[in-house]
């Protein structure tokens, strides 16, 4: 069993089964890098300030290179019984270099340790979500683009609403897409805060220079508390939620995607790259890629929530209950960099069919309010309207007939008003192009909300001919 370095104030070993519980090696080996990392900065930084000599800090920071290599090459067995990343390198430290190793701890303790390593870990894994998200982004205006003038129907409720450009519904996601990223952007700057010198919760006695450390590790800012530093996870929090935004997202997609590629709806056809078959049935073709990013949006908000549950009731400072920070944060990055990725590449691969969307504006009164909108500009209040327009759909049900199929007699005998134009209001072009308010589904504004999209991503689509 291994020597604890807090063994002086213990008589007796660990039990054995204590020790399992406790370590947490076997998910923060993950963080050697950072962890090695945010060493070699207080090493130096130590040295610097003459905490340690020049020469001790050298031997400690080429120690500590050599073991950043010696885990790179996976040369390193690690003993669970050191309990965590931090132990770990810090015997193995003292094993290459000898009592000098000892020195690295110094005016350090594994709470504001741990707390660096994390975000050190966290802030390029979010720099490369951002990235993801983009890619997204770009993979969702081109499919837009492509298919640019294909109307379907827009849903309310799941019930056909209103005729809209194919290409609107995909601006919507990319609104989303856009705000996720905007959000992980701006944590980025609570995030980058170097919590080391905190110490245990109370700072430490040695004259430390903690903003040299946070220049050498990229970091602009200190923590401004050593009791915050050391028991701070908002920035954690923070991220858990932002990565459950993102997966609602993506999950809203999803049901979409599971939805349109049905035999029922038949919008679209799914890339043989990102659907399976079935073991028994030799004609399916099933939305597995979409079904499970639906169906793991519900473990990462689970991660969300398990966090704040953790958090909720612990006092200052640290508490061992933080370890369980790692595990959630892990798995939620995993997940959601795995389905932005999918996701993006289903897109760019996705086969829309036009014709089955067109075939779907009929048979639900889509144009119902634009004969609304249009006995309005006779001088019919919109209430009457409404109901004028409610009894014609009731009674070109009953007739089995489309809006515009029916005779100008016809829609009279509810709406007197209405004159011989009311079929060019009922066309469904016409309903789509009239929809000029910001943001609406009109051709010609959703061709400025792609060429703004475009401008933001780097593309120039708007400049290519289909």
């Amino acid at each position: 069993m291994a020597k604890k370095p807090w063994g002086g104030r213990f008589a007796g070993e660990t039990e054995a089964a204590v020790e399992e519980f406790t370590s947490s090696l076997s998910f923060d080996q993950r963080l050697y890098r950072q962890d090695i990392a945010g060493s070699l900065a207080h090493a130096r930084m130590l040295a610097a300030q003459g905490i340690i000599t020049p020469e001790e800090g050298q031997q400690i920071v080429q120690g500590l290179s050599d073991i950043l290599k010696e885990m790179e090459s996976g040369e390193i067995v690690l003993d669970p019984a050191l309990e965590d990343i931090h132990m770990a390198v810090e015997a193995r430290l003292t094993e290459k270099i000898g009592e000098v190793g000892k020195k690295l701890h110094t005016a350090r303790s594994r709470n504001d340790q741990v707390a660096l390593d994390v975000r050190l870990f966290l802030a390029p894994e979010v720099e490369g979500l951002i990235a993801g998200l983009t890619d997204l982004r770009r993979a969702a205006v081109k499919l837009a683009h492509r298919y640019r003038d294909a109307i379907m129907p827009g849903y309310t409720h799941l019930q056909r609403a209103q005729p809209i450009l194919f290409a609107h519904h995909l601006l919507a996601y990319d609104e989303m897409w856009r705000r996720d990223v905007m959000r992980l952007t701006e944590s980025l700057a609570r995030i980058r805060v170097s919590p080391l010198g905190a110490a245990a919760l109370a700072g430490t006695t040695f004259p430390i220079d903690p903003q040299y450390v946070a220049s050498q590790l990229g970091f602009p800012q200190v923590c401004r508390n050593s009791l915050d530093a050391v028991s701070d996870r908002d920035f954690l929090l923070e991220f858990l939620a932002h990565a459950a935004i993102i997966m609602v997202h993506l999950s809203r997609l999803s049901e979409e995607l599971i939805l349109w590629s049905s035999a029922e709806f038949a919008f679209v056809a799914l890339p043989d790259a990102y659907a399976t078959g079935s073991s028994i049935m030799p004609q399916k073709k099933n939305p597995d890629v979409p079904e499970l990013v639906r169906g793991k949006t519900g473990r990462v908000a689970g991660h969300l929530l398990s966090l704040l549950m953790t958090m909720k009731g612990l006092p200052l400072a640290y508490n061992r209950d933080l370890q369980e920070d790692k595990e959630p944060l892990f798995d939620a990055l995993d997940t959601v960099r795995a389905s932005v990725d999918l996701m993006a590449g289903l897109l760019l691969e996705l086969e829309v069919r036009p014709e089955k969307m067109a075939a779907a504006l009929h048979g639900g009164f889509l144009t119902a309010t634009d004969l609304a909108d249009y006995l309005v500009t006779r001088g019919v209040p919109f209430r009457a309207a409404h109901e004028q327009v409610g009894n014609t759909v009731r009674y070109a049900e009953a007739q089995r007939k489309e809006l515009w199929e029916l005779t100008l007699a016809e829609i009279q005998q509810f709406a007197p008003q209405a004159d011989g134009e009311v079929f060019e209001w009922l066309k469904i072009e016409n309903a789509v192009a009239r929809r000029k308010s910001p943001g609406g589904t009109a051709p010609q504004r959703v061709a400025e909300a792609l060429e703004r999209a475009e401008n933001e991503l780097g593309l120039s689509l708007h400049e290519q001919k289909v």
